[in-house]
């Protein structure tokens, strides 16, 4: 097997950073990690110049980019926009759907299936997130209305039997159905999120006894604190900061959530029940103008600007174009989150939501091989994905 090293860096654990570090990568798996210049005799040497060398970025919440999006349906949508989120840092994700027919979410799983086999460039796939499309009217966001609708259980259920690679599904709790949705969905192991709701505290209390224990793109699409003939209750957002152990994540682009309330929930939250996550569609790493949210031929026509998309009236966000890269510059940056805990946000802690902790998150002997090396303003220099890498930007950069 293949032996690389990674020397000169400033390695990236969860608790600290080791000043002048090794990695030692066997195959597809880091064999060893130490302080100074390590020997390590035949292996392939990597100079990482100083630069920080971090586990792998884990998006567990991810629509599209490079001018694809995985409602697209196809095996190609699902490779370019894994090999485009690799550029900026990505190692794994969560292929995301929007509301859509049936027919529409199983062609997009059938395709997931197809692109996982032949997925050798881009971030690894870990599954499938169904982002609806049982939601509030209210509070769709950006989802489209025809297809919004109540969880049936004949539906859900022959979903989930025709694809084994379903790992999260986001459903608004207070619709009716949704408390048995919710523990039919950790029955077969599938995490169970709340999203695109209007409940209040009880409800979600409720949920979250019931399995939905993640919330998912925190502030957007929820309800906060509302009244109801002059009484006031506590919305999602009031929710899952008393709730401990539910976890979070958050659109770190800095332009969902200002710099306040990035604070406010780093604060509250911390970085273990936080996940970073980009949210993004097809338009990330792709230059402002006219896109389209969802399938490329019946989705809704959006406009991106000022480094986000909006609904073309510009009265709301239409979803993210961020990468990894700059939810983790957002943070440290809008945030004044120190870099290991940025870092954490966005390995670590979705690696433990997604239960793939004992092999992703960190840099550890026996750990996979997921390795990226940006420099001190958060710019990705080099991703390597189980052992393999998979962007080199001085190579990129050379070839022009």
């Amino acid at each position: 097997m293949q032996r690389l090293k990674i020397y000169n860096g400033k390695i990236i654990t969860p608790y600290r950073i080791i000043p002048n570090g090794c990695i030692l990568v066997t195959g597809n798996t880091i064999a060893a990690v130490s302080e100074g210049n390590a020997d390590f005799g035949d292996a392939i040497e990597i100079d990482a110049k100083g630069k920080y060398v971090a586990p792998g970025f884990i998006d567990i919440h991810v629509h599209g980019g490079g001018g694809h999006d995985f409602m697209d349906g196809t095996e190609t949508a699902f490779l370019k926009i894994a090999e485009l989120h690799a550029q900026y840092g990505t190692t794994a994700m969560l292929p995301t759907t929007l509301s859509g027919s049936k027919e529409e979410l199983l062609q997009t799983l059938s395709a997931y299936e197809e692109a996982n086999r032949k997925n050798t460039q881009g971030a690894q796939f870990l599954g499938m997130h169904m982002e609806g499309p049982y939601f509030a009217m209210n509070q769709r966001g950006a989802q489209d209305p025809r297809y919004i609708r109540d969880p049936d259980p004949s539906e859900y259920k022959e979903i989930l039997s025709r694809s084994p690679f379903i790992k999260r599904w986001s459903v608004a709790p207070e619709l009716k159905g949704a408390i048995e949705f919710g523990r039919y969905l950790r029955s077969k192991g599938v995490l169970a999120a709340v999203a695109h709701t209007d409940a209040i505290y009880e409800e979600v209390l409720e949920a979250f006894e019931n399995g939905y224990s993640l919330a998912t793109h925190l502030y957007s699409a929820m309800s906060g604190v509302t009244r109801r003939n002059a009484y006031r209750y506590a919305g999602v957002i009031e929710s899952a900061f008393i709730i401990d152990e539910m976890d979070v994540e958050i659109i770190a682009d800095g332009i969902h959530l200002p710099a306040p309330l990035l604070k406010l929930v780093y604060k509250i939250k911390g970085a273990d029940r936080t996940a970073l996550i980009t949210d993004a569609m097809r338009a990330a790493g792709m230059p402002p103008g006219e896109s389209m949210l969802g399938h490329v031929q019946n989705g809704l026509k959006v406009i991106v600007e000022d480094g986000v998309a909006k609904m073309p009236d510009r009265t709301s966000f239409a979803g993210s174009v961020a990468t990894a890269d700059r939810l983790v510059r957002t943070m440290v940056s809008m945030a004044d989150v120190p870099l290991v805990d940025a870092v954490r946000m966005i390995t670590r802690t979705p690696a433990r939501i997604l239960e793939v902790s004992n092999k992703k998150g960190s840099l550890a002997a026996g750990m996979d091989a997921d390795v990226v090396i940006f420099d001190q303003n958060i710019r990705v220099e080099l991703t390597m994905i189980a052992g393999r890498i998979v962007y080199d930007r001085e190579r990129v950069i050379g070839d022009r």
